[in-house]
């Protein structure tokens, strides 16, 4: 394993869309949504390190879950867990790890990833990673991974690429689109140089660091004049006085758009981002009904093609049901459509509204 490699998994979200399992106390990071046996964090931390030193390896999260990380990754080093003041988005995450890291190891190479994605074939991935790593070092462009799409998702970010070839399947990329509408993403699809955006990325410590000297100068300075408190006893208190100064935007908006030199790599290796109860339909086995049971304990009687995730402890019943997500808890139940998914996050907005923070 290379010393210079380094990884900064982000885990610091609250999973809205996975309400009511996923809470602000206890989001789907920390939970076998797939009913698998280990969390999503579990599974990302055992993905990378397969091929980065386990001392490389860092989890930058809300100071509210420093416990639950320690709990669920004992081989992680209690220092590589970094705590977040404040939510204020993947921009100033980024930059701290970044600073962090430079200030350890000036060769310092590093991948930026969720801690909340499911990938499925490990080794092809581990390729490719690798791969981008080895490009990072011996250029000074940005990377991130695309996947090729395979139908027109429209919960998805997307990737235009130039279909010259840099170097050994790496591609210039020409736009990067948020989440398009329907036709758009069928336009992206028929197109062939279209990637879904996962979000993963990779590069030298040092030059996303001039990237935000050059385009988020004021978080750059922030950062620049704090930084030789980093990974020293000071160095909480150092983000405590920047945090509440930074931006709230995200690496893509404030770096990844304007960056001088960003490649990609076009790959598959069973990812998803696991983002909503119907992406975890997707990747759970099904019965000859077409239902996708996350429980060792539901009996299904005359339903088809439901997402159900229930307690173990807690016998469920489910009978005449078509295309529902159905998810119980010890204090809240949720019955909807499938097709009503995106919506969740207005359930939730109601939810606060009604009941305050109670089921949050």
């Amino acid at each position: 394993m290379n010393p210079n490699h380094y990884v900064a998994i982000m885990a610091g979200g609250i999973g809205s869309r996975f309400w009511p399992m996923s809470r602000t106390s206890y989001p789907k990071q920390f939970l076998d949504i797939l009913n698998s046996g280990k969390t999503l964090i579990q599974w990302t931390f055992e993905r990378y390190a397969a091929f980065i030193p386990k001392e490389n390896i860092f989890i930058i999260t809300s100071e509210e879950y420093t416990e639950i990380v320690a709990e669920q990754l004992k081989d992680l080093p209690l220092e590589n867990i970094l705590a977040e003041p404040s939510k204020k988005n993947t921009a100033p995450c980024v930059a701290y790890i970044a600073f962090k890291l430079l200030q350890k190891n000036p060769k310092a190479s590093m991948i930026v990833a969720p801690s909340d994605h499911m990938i499925l074939d490990g080794e092809t991935f581990k390729t490719i990673a690798l791969k981008a790593l080895d490009f990072v070092e011996k250029s000074s462009s940005l990377v991130t991974l695309g996947i090729k799409p395979t139908y027109p998702n429209t919960g998805y970010g997307y990737i235009q690429y130039d279909t010259e070839v840099i170097e050994d399947d790496i591609f210039k990329v020409k736009t990067f689109t948020e989440k398009p509408d329907l036709e758009l993403a069928k336009t992206f699809l028929l197109s062939g140089d279209f990637l879904w955006n996962a979000g993963i990325f990779i590069w030298k410590a040092k030059d996303v660091i001039d990237e935000f000297a050059s385009q988020q100068t004021e978080m750059f300075e922030l950062f620049e004049n704090e930084k030789n408190h980093f990974n020293t006893d000071a160095e909480k208190e150092a983000i405590g006085r920047i945090y509440p100064l930074c931006t709230n935007i995200s690496i893509d908006f404030a770096i990844m758009e304007n960056a001088k030199s960003v490649c990609v790599i076009p790959s598959s290796f069973g990812w998803s981002d696991l983002g909503t109860w119907n992406s975890a339909y997707e990747n759970l086995d099904k019965d000859y009904l077409g239902n996708a049971v996350a429980s060792n304990n539901v009996i299904v009687i005359d339903a088809t093609k439901c997402m159900v995730s229930a307690p173990h402890d807690k016998l469920l019943v489910l009978q005449g049901l078509d295309d529902f997500i159905v998810v119980d808890t010890k204090d809240a139940l949720l019955i909807c459509k499938k097709d009503k998914e995106q919506a969740i996050k207005d359930y939730v907005a109601e939810v606060k509204r009604s009941k305050g923070d109670k089921y949050l």
